[in-house]
């Protein structure tokens, strides 16, 4: 047996990078909470690890009732690192991609400046598309052309393309993106002109859009593919410093890369195709929450996972997260799928965890607008310099502060006492910006900031239940991450929502989501074909085939793995449609009984989302997906040791607590939750302190500890 016991998370947010060790024997779980370090997240990422495996390093001491049992752990030890990080995403909307040129079928160069003809405001006259990742000047082309169904109308002319990778040489780009019109029927050109290309310019990063994303649509599967070859020698610098780092301390282990799908890669796999991690960190959120709830019975939940700078929701059912592949990134304003996810942004044809995403996290700032209106967020004081209260410089008011003087947050508990609060500066924030041109008392702006910030986030949850076709009333939401549990009452009071359930250490609950995933290998094959013309049979021929390979990628991935499975998707639409719909195939091979179950599935599902279904309509088959997925042994819920105990026990003090201006200040009890036994019960209002994060329970609401430490909080 294999004396790798351990296993690492590590999730680099705005504001703090998160780590998680569980030991697969015992079910322990020690995690630590370090600032992120904007300029080299590489540095936190390393210090996160180093505090896990000598615990006590963090401030807290070993025999506190903190440190859970934690005891030092040796790298020798560590079977695999998942790793969840936004440097992808950060790359695109800084616009500080790795300089790229774009190469694709003569007649096409100006397909990227073109884009699309949709905008996110349609009435918005100075609505303005963002500028092309790749400028017009790096983009060349070939003369090439193949037909729709791959069959060669013009060959190839090589010359002319060793011409055209000389021109790019000349330009001193790091990367090339190469889509030909076709190239998901047959990728023979597209593979011609990459080897030109490494020929005459060693060393330099090719990404095919055939082996990207073959899919149909050529602005979209461009769009993938500039994305995957501007991020990808940052990504793999990145990657690259992380490892060495790795091996540095000792460690001998894979390292595993969150995906945006909810499953995780290798970190080769994730340096040749980085555009499948762009929504990495707020993926690992939405598997945790979808782990917890199914493992306490739950498998219908909501997701809202608020940090320091976002608040992101997610939609799980039946124990798995919701999955699109219309998004964008770099978006404005990023508002959910649908129509290809917007058009202020640069389109991704990958699968993601259909979330959305508002700026209000815990770093978010409040401020006045010309108008005279309270507004909170997008701009946020990140880590660096933080919350007025971090007296680190800065001088804005955000939700941290304001949740602060409203005696929500303990100025000396805050991460366990590692960062202490200014209350007085929090409150001279707030007054300055924002009370006196409001004409409103401090205590009063900072509750303008917490509902204002309520109704951003509020919006959210409906747009992943409500505008999805799901009741919220049905789910439980989950809440988690360093700001969620103090807000998620007041949210799901606003939803309609009647449970909340906050599980332990929620700020690093995302950490642990990335221990709780398998390997995923996503493959897709483009067949738009009505199904009544379709024989099942080739469809399980192209299933069968994607299968096998992925099984051969799973191989070489990682060792991290236990078993293999696949999961089978079809993407349909009624024919004559623009837009498709993801559904999942039932179990066993592909015939005329598959068939027919599939084709419900589809109508079940256009209802479902549009509210109507035409079962006389034809329907057409458009892409097939597989996923190949290799299984990771997922930790397990510890029961409590804490069993029926006096809830007195937990009790660390009351304080005066502002819920809102009808009552003012209310003495509220604070428990400490490392001390709540299994079983105990309380009424709110409340306040409930860890080390990582603040619940807070308003009046009118129950809260419960489950035997595992869960806080289950009902009307």
């Amino acid at each position: 047996m294999s004396t790798k016991r351990f296993r690492i998370g590590v999730d680099i947010g705005g504001t703090f990078t998160d780590g998680t060790l569980v030991d697969t024997d015992t079910g322990d779980i020690t995690t630590s909470k370090v600032l992120t370090t904007p300029d080299d997240p590489s540095l936190g990422f390393i210090s996160a690890i180093r505090r896990l495996l000598s615990p006590g390093s963090s401030g807290t001491p070993p025999d506190s009732p903190d440190a859970r049992g934690a005891r030092p752990v040796s790298p020798e030890l560590v079977d695999h690192v998942v790793h969840a990080t936004t440097v992808a995403t950060n790359a695109i909307i800084e616009r500080k991609t790795a300089p790229t040129a774009f190469v694709t079928t003569k007649g096409f160069r100006d397909m990227l400046e073109i884009a699309r003809q949709i905008r996110p405001s349609l009435y918005d006259l100075q609505f303005e598309k963002p500028p092309p990742l790749v400028p017009r000047r790096l983009c060349f082309e070939v003369p090439e052309r193949l037909g729709a169904k791959g069959e060669v109308i013009t060959a190839l002319d090589e010359e002319a393309t060793r011409q055209v990778a000389r021109a790019i040489a000349a330009t001193g780009i790091e990367s090339v993106a190469v889509c030909l019109l076709h190239s998901y029927r047959n990728p023979a050109h597209e593979q011609a002109v990459g080897k030109i290309l490494a020929e005459e310019i060693p060393g330099v990063s090719v990404s095919l859009s055939s082996a990207v994303v073959p899919e149909f649509r050529e602005y979209f599967r461009a769009s993938t593919t500039v994305i995957n070859a501007g991020v990808r020698p940052i990504v793999g610098r990145y990657l690259t410093t992380i490892e060495k780092r790795l091996d540095a301390d000792g460690f001998d282990c894979d390292l595993l890369v969150m995906q945006s799908n909810g499953g995780v890669y290798s970190s080769a796999a994730a340096i040749e195709k980085p555009v499948f991690m762009v929504e990495s960190g707020p993926a690992a959120g939405s598997v945790a929450a979808a782990a917890i709830g199914t493992a306490l019975g739950y498998p219908d939940v909501i997701s809202f996972d608020m940090g320091g700078t976002t608040a992101k929701a997610s939609l799980i059912r039946d124990g798995r997260p919701s999955v699109t592949k219309d998004y964008t990134v770099g978006a404005a304003a990023q508002s959910g799928a649908g129509a290809f996810g917007g058009a202020s942004g640069y389109p991704v044809r990958t699968p993601v965890v259909d979330l959305v995403e508002v700026g209000a996290g815990g770093g978010s700032i409040g401020w006045v607008d010309s108008g005279g209106a309270l507004r909170v967020g997008p701009h946020s004081a990140g880590a660096s310099p933080g919350p007025a209260c971090y007296g680190n410089g800065g001088e804005e008011p955000t939700i941290t502060d304001a949740n602060l003087v409203l005696g929500r947050l303990d100025p000396m508990y805050f991460a366990g006492g590692e960062i202490p609060l200014d209350r007085e500066r929090a409150a001279r924030a707030i007054d300055q910006h924002c009370a006196q041109k409001l004409g409103l008392s401090v205590e009063e702006t900072a509750h303008g900031i917490i509902e204002i910030a309520t109704t951003a986030m509020v919006n959210a949850l409906r747009l992943v239940s409500v505008q999805r076709g799901h009741d919220p009333r049905d789910f439980m939401l989950v809440a988690f991450g360093g700001a969620g549990p103090a807000h998620a009452v007041r949210i799901a009071e606003e939803v309609g929502v009647s449970r909340a359930l906050i599980p332990l250490e929620p700020g690093t609950a995302s950490a642990m989501g990335l221990l709780s995933t398998d390997i995923r290998m996503e493959s897709t094959t483009t067949v738009i074909s009505r199904a009544d013309s379709l024989n099942p049979g080739e469809l399980q021929d192209a299933f069968s085939s994607m299968e096998s390979k992925g099984a051969a990628t799973l191989r070489e991935a990682a060792s991290a793995h236990t078993g293999t499975r696949f999961e089978r998707a079809i993407e349909m639409r009624y024919y004559g449609q623009s837009f498709e719909l993801t559904v999942d195939a039932p179990e066993g091979e592909a015939d005329a009984t598959w068939m027919s179950a599939i084709l419900e599935k589809f109508h079940a599902s256009h209802e479902r989302a549009y509210g109507f279904r035409v079962d006389a309509e034809p329907v057409e088959v458009v892409n097939l997906r597989s996923t190949a997925v290799g299984e990771i042994r997922k930790p397990g819920l510890k029961p409590l040791a804490n069993v029926g105990g006096d809830l007195n026990a937990a009790l660390k003090s009351r304080r005066p607590v502002y819920f809102n201006p009808q009552t003012g200040f209310v003495e509220t009890p604070v428990f400490d939750r490392v001390r709540l036994p299994a079983g105990a019960k309380f009424n709110g209002p409340a306040i409930v302190e860890e080390k990582d994060s603040t619940t807070v329970v308003l009046p009118g609401w129950r809260a419960q500890v489950d035997p595992y430490g869960n806080l289950l909080i009902t009307r």
